[in-house]
């Protein structure tokens, strides 16, 4: 497997499959704000020199492919992305000037998985998870 970054005395692939949901698993990812996040998400992830290589936003979850170098954490980067996120949506969809208090976009948690050799499942799943649920939710049992 060639090594795909470099630092200045490190080389690294490390890419994180990641997940996260609005507050109470909304559905409120559609429309403007849906063609509007991804754009956002790239550009944060940039702010922390990280690359997000597949992404998929659902009406209910955010799913994403991230390249994170090991001198930052997981937990800091997703965390900068959710709470930067939360900030624009804000400012830009809910007209307000100010950091409010009680407001969260986003529930507290969420999933991720280290990437191994299976990265082009995991692409293939992201890219494909918006049909694929279709076609569960259209299944009839009996």
């Amino acid at each position: 497997m060639p090594d795909r970054e470099t630092l200045s005395h490190t080389k690294w692939d490390c890419q994180d499959q990641v997940v996260f949901i609005p507050t109470y698993r909304r559905k409120a990812l559609y429309h403007e704000l849906r063609r509007h996040l991804g754009e956002v998400f790239r550009a944060l992830a940039e702010q922390k020199d990280c690359r997000i290589e597949e992404g998929h936003l659902m009406a209910e979850h955010v799913h994403v492919l991230i390249s994170i170098p090991p001198k930052s954490s997981v937990a800091q980067v997703v965390g900068c992305i959710k709470g930067k996120a939360a900030i624009h949506i804000a400012r830009t969809f809910m007209g307000r000037r100010k950091n409010s208090t009680g407001h969260h976009c986003w529930a507290r948690g969420y999933s991720v998985a280290t990437v191994g050799r299976d990265e082009a499942t995991i692409r293939e799943y992201i890219r494909t998870q918006e049909a694929e649920d279709r076609r569960l939710d259209h299944m009839d049992l009996w």
